[in-house]
């Protein structure tokens, strides 16, 4: 009665609009959320093999702003395949996102059966990107990493890159040296806050692989941060308007292809597997190691 007596006073106007939909109606990137299609990918990357005998293992390096949630991806694709909580890659969230916790140069392989089996895929842990020219990772040092001349255990300089005499530098690099997929990692959260000089330094990197035709991807992490309706269903990931918007902002920003860019929460809370997570994760690692497998064939048999 009270709303009716002001809505025919003069002047008064009720909005009547209603509010925007927080998701689409239906997930515009299909997922097959189920138990045999976790095991399907897995069973892949367990049968797993380089097409190229000279290469004994695929590289993957993962770069980014520092906190951006690198060594939490390697260790939540580790506790993915070992089917229980790892700490393979070393990560600090104590620290929060003022410096960088990862400072040498390391390649994590990933165990796989047997003592001393391992999958014939691995991951470079780098220093995190930060604005200015004496902080975090050198840009030259990223690209001595991609063409395979720092040798596992360097500790990084911010001021200045490796130079040719250091024993951590490797002048005769091989194929099986040099980085076969590069990952771009961004935080879902704060994407808009990142600095434009960190981006460029991104975007930098990102124009050297390409000179040297590396597949790129791009991670964007802590999607339950960014966006509440995911927080508490992960399978509503792509139906998510806002994740599909932070998602075209990792396009606009490094200027990658939507089908290039994989949304991803990684585990930094869980000590026991969950079904949703693990094939979110399994998604990027199948399609970047297929990327990687293609670029080694496309070195050794394409004339």
């Amino acid at each position: 009665m009270f709303r009716k007596f002001f809505r025919d006073l003069p002047g008064f106007t009720v909005d009547q609009t209603p509010p925007a939909a927080s998701e689409f109606d239906e997930p515009w990137r299909p997922v097959t959320w189920s138990g045999a299609n976790k095991e399907d990918m897995l069973q892949k990357l367990r049968a797993f093999q380089v097409s190229v005998p000279d290469v004994n293992r695929l590289n993957i390096l993962l770069h980014g702003p520092i906190g951006a949630g690198k060594s939490s991806f390697i260790n939540s694709v580790n506790t993915v395949l070992q089917g229980h909580n790892t700490t393979a890659a070393l990560a600090d969230s104590s620290a929060g996102k003022s410096y960088s916790f990862t400072v040498k140069f390391k390649y994590h392989r990933l165990k796989k059966g047997a003592p001393g089996i391992f999958y014939p895929f691995s991951f470079a842990d780098i220093m995190g990107l930060e604005p200015g020219s004496s902080s975090g990772v050198h840009i030259e040092d990223i690209v001595h990493v991609l063409n395979g001349r720092i040798k596992s255990g360097y500790v990084f300089n911010p001021v200045s890159p490796i130079a040719e005499g250091n024993p951590s530098y490797n002048s005769e690099p091989s194929l099986n040296d040099r980085v076969h997929c590069l990952v771009s990692v961004l935080p879902a959260d704060n994407i808009s806050l990142i600095s434009d000089e960190v981006i460029q330094k991104m975007k930098d990197v990102r124009e050297k692989a390409r000179n040297l035709d590396i597949p790129q991807v791009v991670l964007m992490s802590m999607v339950d941060k960014a966006c509440p309706l995911v927080s508490d269903d992960l399978t509503k990931i792509y139906t998510s308007k806002k994740i599909k918007d932070k998602m075209k902002e990792c396009r606009d920003k490094l200027g990658v292809p939507m089908n290039c860019i994989y949304p991803v929460r990684n585990y930094h809370e869980q000590v026991t597997n969950d079904l949703l997570q693990d094939v979110l994760i399994l998604m990027p690692i199948s399609d970047i190691i297929r990327f990687a497998n293609s670029y080694v064939e496309d070195q050794v048999y394409t004339e």
